[in-house]
């Protein structure tokens, strides 16, 4: 990491009278507890800003997922698509950065967008779809408000979120891999290196070169060395973009440059536009199972990510818990209904709030940050597009290997617990999903326990996990016996 590590606490209103927290402190120190959590302003600043730029690859990325059509062929307008992602990521992440005082920022969840976009439109209309958001949303707060989603998260033990940081790890180091063209899909295997074995265009060179400024910055123990190797990336590939005169159609996400003026007017017209009911056609049986699919999408996403970025902060106490993880859970449900009002699919922690603390962030404030960011990008949407995802990508597999440090909580030599571990960190990137990773990590992990006569270690809210997670792999032979399409 590039900042001096920081020693977990049970949370900073915890801090207690021993703490050595300096006197005269401004209103925003207090308030978001910065000096007891060893952080300052600029490192928050910081890490607010870095994490903006590694995730607003989501403003183009989302509506281009949700850019098909629903059962009667209706589109949903890509301006308002835009500006509904920007609105709802500026919302949330700003209520979690003032009221979770954590550094977790949210925007559109890619698997709900993708559940969205392949299962549910294609049997509903979009405001229909946008109302079933609002309930999974609805559903995953009564589960915080009961305090069964808390209960859950701790009841999970400790190697195993070491697992699930690990596998975090790994996953975004291959999207950024993947999305730098680093890595792509082989013609006789599933992964080669490049397109076709080799590396080829300037975009890849481009990300090459970052990475390795990146890492050789943290080397140095640079203060902002991820942010400044983002800076000087997106300006190598500008330069490069115009000297080299490349083809646009090769960079990921379109090339480094600013088409046409920078302030554009935002698009309300998807906002509030849902619906409840009317799902008479489809049947009870198939909303419940998209219900069910919405809350497992959104919630075991969300709790795998909360617990390896808080670890990595240095938030959770010896026991792998976070300080008020009530409310950024709650604050994470309800991201689910207010994605699902504003148009923009359902908002959960994104994965890549892991380079804003990787930059020092460890408060609430670089959440405010990064929230202001998002709220701007409504008038200023073009100026999204120049930092190319290449450049964005090169952060994330920096913070993928800052995070596999957790490898040396784990051991290895026994078995109920790393075949677990072992099974949790390859499914998240071989199988492309977080929530996969968690479920054969926690069904093993039961198993095994189970065969060497222990079953009463694994809890009965572990037992509870095993049940769901197995219908979570059975889902599809249920759906076929019950003749559910």
């Amino acid at each position: 990491m590039t900042q001096q590590s920081v020693q977990p606490k049970t949370g900073a209103e915890d801090a207690g009278p021993g703490s050595r927290v300096p006197a005269g402190r401004s209103w925003l120190d207090r308030y978001f507890h910065i000096s007891e959590r060893g952080s300052t302003v600029a490192r928050e600043v910081r890490g607010g800003v870095t994490t903006f730029m590694a995730m607003a690859y989501i403003l183009l990325l989302n509506p281009l997922i949700l850019g098909g059509k629903d059962v009667d062929d209706n589109l949903l307008s890509q301006p308002g698509l835009i500006t509904a992602t920007a609105l709802a990521a500026a919302a949330t992440t700003l209520l979690m950065g003032f009221v979770g005082k954590v550094p977790l920022a949210l925007a559109a969840g890619l698997s709900v967008s993708g559940v969205l976009s392949s299962q549910v439109a294609p049997e509903m209309t979009w405001p229909q779809a946008m109302g079933m958001c609002v309930m999974y949303g609805l559903v995953i707060c009564l589960l915080v408000v009961t305090g069964l989603r808390e209960l859950i998260m701790n009841a999970i033990p400790l190697p195993l979120k070491h697992g699930i940081t690990m596998g975090i790890g790994l996953f975004i180091a291959l999207i950024g891999l993947y999305k730098a063209g680093f890595v792509g899909k082989g013609a006789a295997t599933p992964v080669t290196l490049g397109p076709a074995g080799e590396l080829a265009g300037w975009p890849v060179l481009v990300f090459a070169v970052t990475l390795l400024l990146i890492f050789m910055l943290q080397a140095r123990n640079i203060p902002g060395a991820i942010l400044i190797g983002i800076a000087v990336g997106t300006v190598v590939a500008v330069v490069i973009n115009k000297v080299a005169d490349v083809d646009p159609k090769i960079w990921s996400s379109g090339p480094p440059e600013l088409k046409g003026s920078a302030v554009s007017s935002p698009d309300f017209s998807l906002f509030g536009d849902i619906e409840f009911g009317g799902w008479g056609d489809v049947g009870a049986m198939t909303v419940g199972f998209i219900v069910f699919t919405l809350v497992l999408a959104g919630f075991f996403d969300a709790m795998a990510t909360i617990i390896g970025v808080g670890t990595e902060a240095g938030l959770a106490d010896d026991k792998g818990r976070m300080p008020g993880l009530s409310k950024a859970l709650f604050i994470d449900g309800a991201g689910g209904a207010i994605g699902g009002v504003a148009g923009g699919s359902g908002q959960t922690v994104f994965v890549e709030s892991a380079t804003g603390v990787g930059e020092g962030a460890r408060t609430g404030l670089a959440s405010v940050v990064t929230g202001l960011f998002f709220a701007a990008c409504l008038f200023f949407t073009p100026l999204t597009a120049i930092v190319p995802a290449e450049v964005a990508s090169a952060a994330l597999v920096v913070i993928g290997a800052m995070m596999m440090q957790n490898a040396r909580h784990v051991d290895w030599s026994d078995r109920a617990v790393a075949i677990p571990v072992f099974l949790t960190v390859v499914l998240m990137p071989f199988t492309y999903t977080i929530t996969t990773g968690v479920a054969a990590g926690v069904i093993s992990y039961a198993a095994i326990k189970a065969a060497q006569g222990r079953a009463r270690e694994v809890g009965a809210f572990m037992w509870g996990l095993t049940v769901i997670f197995l219908v979570y792999f059975a889902l599809h032979p249920i759906e076929s016996w019950l003749g559910v399409s």
